[in-house]
């Protein structure tokens, strides 16, 4: 039997039925509202990431056809000559890697490594140009930075490799006698320790076993940036080239650095000092980029 109710209480009745859906679509507009405003937001943190990235893209690009323009005004010269070898290597390995990126379509976990490439392939053309004794403005003295702006890079790996890096960053100084052999024996180690601790042999060899290997039997050290690339899920052979260039090229400059100056750094001023450093630092972040 149906309730019979008052006009009043009917009017109720329908205040409140009013109200409950008053209040649902409210809820549902302030929902729709908040998830808008989380779309905005991403999107617009996506187009600030993106225009931050090609800005990036656009000056290591501008500095890269800089830096060729400057070398390619370096007059003959028998100085560095197998380094210079190992500067062309590395700027060509870098072009075929662009030339890829640019024609096959990466996803993003190759963005980050692409964008460090083209900082380390103008870092390479850098170095050579100063080194051939190019600076900024000639007619100025240049006060270089011989500070170090690794931050937790190396202590997340070991605090003995923290600890060699500062301790070479310091002796890197022109009136240090000793400074190349120091920087360039504490540097070096930091590089060859970084491979040996986060690409142990073993698991290198499990994962490969019939990689190529050293003569000690040990896997090689391309071996073990393939093994870096793999676990990174950025396994290319343009990559795997690039970044076996770029290691070579560094530690060619090592050579270049102590056998130049003789166990002194008096033939280098403070701005090539500072370039090296900036070289072989940009070289480590690069590197532990492709481990974690």
């Amino acid at each position: 039997m149906a309730r019979k109710v008052t006009p009043s209480q009917l009017k109720n009745m329908i205040r409140q039925a009013q109200n409950k859906q008053r209040q649902a679509i409210n809820k549902y507009n302030q929902e729709v509202t908040r998830h808008n405003q989380k779309v905005k937001q991403a999107v617009d943190q996506y187009n600030r990431e993106v225009r931050a990235y090609n800005a990036r893209v656009r000056a290591h690009r501008q500095k890269i056809q800089n830096e060729l323009s400057k070398l390619s005004r370096q007059p003959t010269t028998t100085k560095f000559v197998v380094f210079r070898t190992s500067v062309t290597t590395l700027h060509e390995s870098y072009s075929r890697l662009e030339h890829r990126a640019e024609s096959q379509q990466f996803d993003s976990r190759f963005n980050h490594v692409l964008d460090l490439s083209e900082r380390e392939a103008s870092n390479n053309l850098e170095v050579m140009n100063a080194l051939l004794g190019e600076h900024p403005d000639p007619n100025q003295p240049v006060e270089g930075d011989i500070e170090s702006t690794l931050t937790d890079e190396l202590r997340n790996i070991s605090t003995d490799l923290n600890d060699r890096w500062k301790g070479a960053v310091f002796s890197l100084n022109p009136r240090n006698p000793d400074a190349a052999r120091h920087f360039c024996t504490s540097a070096r180690e930091v590089i060859t320790q970084i491979l040996e601790i986060k690409a142990p042999d073993s698991e290198v060899i499990s994962l490969f076993p019939h990689c190529d290997r050293t003569e000690q039997g040990k896997p090689t050290r391309r071996t073990k940036i393939k093994f870096f690339l793999h676990r990174k899920g950025i396994e290319i052979d343009v990559l795997e080239d690039f970044v076996e260039n770029d290691m070579g090229n560094i530690i060619e400059l090592f050579r270049v650095f102590n056998d130049a100056t003789h166990g002194s750094a008096g033939r280098f001023d403070l701005y090539q000092l500072s370039t090296i450093k900036k070289r072989v630092e940009d070289g480590i972040k690069f590197l532990t980029q492709l481990i974690n």
